[in-house]
């Protein structure tokens, strides 16, 4: 379903978001105070405008208030940050995702109302130092500070072995949540469904518990 972005700030963190999100389909209102991100980012949104992201009355202008979703992605300047999620929260946008600096800009804006926080070289680095603690994790994705979703390479161990022979939801209390052989993945695997050496598989659990099958299990 199509659905209406604004994305404020065009660094590389903003305009990959904006980029992305104008390929999928999305109406994606681009705005920044610097020319040149503008020109730049012209063919990658359905309108790019150069304003001041902390003019209320320029952001009103441009009917920010009906999108469905703001990302504010202004760089190293920390207040205009604070000071644009205070304005679009005053106009009543729903959702409004805020890029943090550093862990008092982060503080600083949960108080102010935005609705998600992202600091995205903490959480790249945290998914990079997790694929490089082991060579069976393909991917990492933290759900919280007790549960994830891992990506693990199936070894020659569980090759052959069914869903119900590993029994990893008894043994280690995680649960497969899909397996992915080439192109193609298998969601919510069956109990009979088979797994082979080089698959991928996608599980959740405990931190703790995924340690212990991607050890003991694999």
């Amino acid at each position: 379903m199509k659905k209406q972005f604004v994305v404020i700030g065009l660094g590389r963190f903003g305009s990959s978001v904006c980029s992305q999100l104008h390929n999928i389909g999305h109406d994606v209102l681009a705005i920044d105070n610097d020319p040149d991100h503008v020109k730049e980012m012209s063919e990658f949104a359905s309108h790019v405008v150069l304003a001041d992201a902390t003019d209320e009355n320029a952001l009103k202008s441009f009917g920010v208030r009906n999108f469905d979703h703001a990302i504010i992605a202004i760089g190293d300047n920390i207040q205009p940050s604070i000071l644009c999620t205070l304005i679009l929260k005053d106009m009543g946008v729903k959702k409004v995702w805020v890029k943090a600096q550093n862990l008092q800009h982060k503080k600083v804006l949960k108080k102010v109302g935005a609705d998600r926080i992202i600091q995205p070289e903490q959480e790249m680095g945290i998914r990079i130092a997790n694929q490089l603690d082991s060579d069976k994790i393909i991917d990492h994705i933290g759900l919280s500070k007790e549960y994830s979703i891992i990506e693990l390479v199936a070894t020659k161990k569980i090759s052959n072995k069914t869903i119900v022979d590993l029994d990893i939801r008894a043994k280690y209390g995680c649960t497969i949540l899909a397996i992915k052989r080439g192109e193609k993945v298998n969601i919510s695997p069956s109990p009979n469904d088979m797994v082979n050496q080089e698959d991928i598989l996608v599980v959740m659990g405990k931190n703790n518990n995924l340690k212990r099958f991607e050890e003991k299990g694999l």
